[in-house]
């Protein structure tokens, strides 16, 4: 019976002792209230938080991205041909090169150029899209086609997003590996 009220007059104490620390007109100190009440932003909103708005969001002056490689060939009508002439793939042409390149073919260009490259993908034969050239009516080279991949062309749009450069070289060496086959 002792040992009960010792430990209820413990409770009780600790019960009184925080509630005289509670004010109801002043409420706790939060840490850190941006964690519990955040502030929504809009993407590439202007901001206070920074002397020119949206200076943090911008990289900064004359850097260059890590992995990133410049291409120096615009996306023109001369600047295919240029690329069609002079850009010559930097990676081997093996067999390991070859099967990366024919599954991201299967992936991003047979669903309108076909498996075989003759322009009856599955879209061209659903008349979704119409008039996909064959690659065996096309002077194509390496460098035509990774220009293409990198910036598109006519209602073919880029694939620079999805394809790395290493890749749009392999997809390449597929293309006139299937072209080399319809010209036969």
């Amino acid at each position: 019976m002792i040992n009960f009220k010792i430990h209820f007059g413990l409770f009780l104490g600790i019960v009184i002792l925080t509630q005289s620390c509670f004010d109801p007109s002043k409420p706790n100190y939060q840490y850190f209230p941006n964690m519990y009440e955040s502030l929504g932003y809009e993407t590439y909103a202007d901001s206070d938080a920074f002397n020119n708005g949206i200076e943090a969001q911008i990289p900064v002056e004359n850097t260059v991205s890590r992995g990133w490689a410049p291409y120096d060939y615009p996306d023109t009508n001369d600047g295919y041909e240029n690329a069609k002439i002079n850009l010559l793939s930097p990676i081997e042409t093996n067999d390991i090169n070859l099967n990366t390149g024919k599954e991201l073919y299967g992936i991003y260009c047979a669903v309108c150029h076909g498996n075989k490259g003759d322009g009856q993908g599955i879209l061209m034969t659903r008349e979704k899209f119409l008039g996909i050239p064959s690659y065996k009516d096309r002077d194509i080279t390496p460098g035509s086609i990774y220009h293409v991949l990198m910036y598109g062309k006519n209602a073919m749009g880029s694939h620079a997003a999805q394809v790395n450069a290493k890749e749009r070289w392999q997809i390449a060496q597929h293309v006139i590996l299937l072209r080399s086959k319809l010209i036969k």
